[in-house]
């Protein structure tokens, strides 16, 4: 790697780049999960009993305090909501941890810029890797709790790789373009958080679309988390296939985001040791 030369920012470099530094990116990402809970008594069992606690408290105040029902007049067992609430927030917090550590990832690990030739664009890679990490295994719990209280499980299961892909090339895209943006605007990470937190209650997690007003409707559909909520909780819950065609837009347009957080990633790098 010649550190003075122009990198590319072409999709074929992008790609090139994750695959050529697959086996690092592999390894940092494990010791970013483990180091979360490193010196802890229980380790990486937290990251299990975690979503266990949050569904057993989901499940006790919005199906037992608050009797809480997704679609009035429809039958529901005590602990459907909570289980429904719980697609969505897991899907939002793969969304939200990616993208409020974003702006700090380059401010948190300076010697990479300046001390040792290293593939930074791999960063934010590492960090979607440890948040979908912890997110497969609230994914897990989820499993196993449809299983407890439904007594089984859909075959369309199977589908929600296919369904959280697209959400993850988008992350990826607007993750380079934060993590370089938060070198030169350091207010961003407190932006980000905000926006995140709006997100969620702009997003059909603690409540379906169709219990919005018909002017409202766009709004919630234009948030990019709303479409993979909804075909979360098809392929989950419901047991039915997703909005393929509407995916396959959604993939498209997240390899454009995709590729131009990359390229502008890969313009603005060598700023950095100068901001830093």
């Amino acid at each position: 790697m010649n550190p003075h030369a122009s990198p590319s920012v072409s999709p074929v470099a992008l790609v090139g780049s994750l695959w050529r530094h697959r086996e690092l990116i592999v390894g940092m990402t494990k010791r970013e999960v483990i180091g979360r809970y490193k010196g802890s008594v229980m380790g990486l069992l937290w990251s299990f009993l975690n979503p266990v606690l949050m569904l057993a408290v989901y499940t006790f105040v919005f199906s037992f305090v608050f009797k809480s029902r997704w679609q009035a007049g429809v039958e529901e067992n005590h602990s459907q909501f909570a289980i429904i609430l719980f697609v969505g927030l897991i899907v939002h917090g793969l969304f939200a941890e990616v993208l409020n550590r974003s702006p700090m990832l380059i401010l948190s690990n300076v010697n990479y810029v300046k001390k040792v030739v290293f593939p930074l664009e791999i960063l934010p890679a590492i960090t979607a890797g440890a948040a979908l990490f912890h997110s497969l295994v609230s994914l897990s719990v989820l499993l196993i709790a449809g299983v407890i209280f439904n007594g089984s499980l859909p075959w369309t299961v199977v589908l929600v790789p296919l369904v959280l892909l697209p959400l993850l090339i988008l992350i990826l895209g607007l993750a380079w373009m934060l993590a370089s943006l938060g070198v030169f605007v350091r207010d961003i990470a407190q932006t980000v958080g905000i926006l995140t937190m709006m997100l969620m209650f702009l997003a059909p997690v603690f409540f379906p679309s169709s219990a919005l007003p018909e002017q409202f409707r766009p709004l919630i559909q234009a948030n990019p988390l709303t479409l993979i909520i909804e075909q979360a909780r098809e392929v989950l819950i419901w047991g039915r296939l997703p909005n393929w065609s509407a995916l396959g837009l959604y993939l498209l347009l997240a390899c454009g985001v995709a590729w131009l957080g990359f390229a502008w990633f890969q313009k603005t790098r060598k700023g950095f040791a100068d901001v830093l």
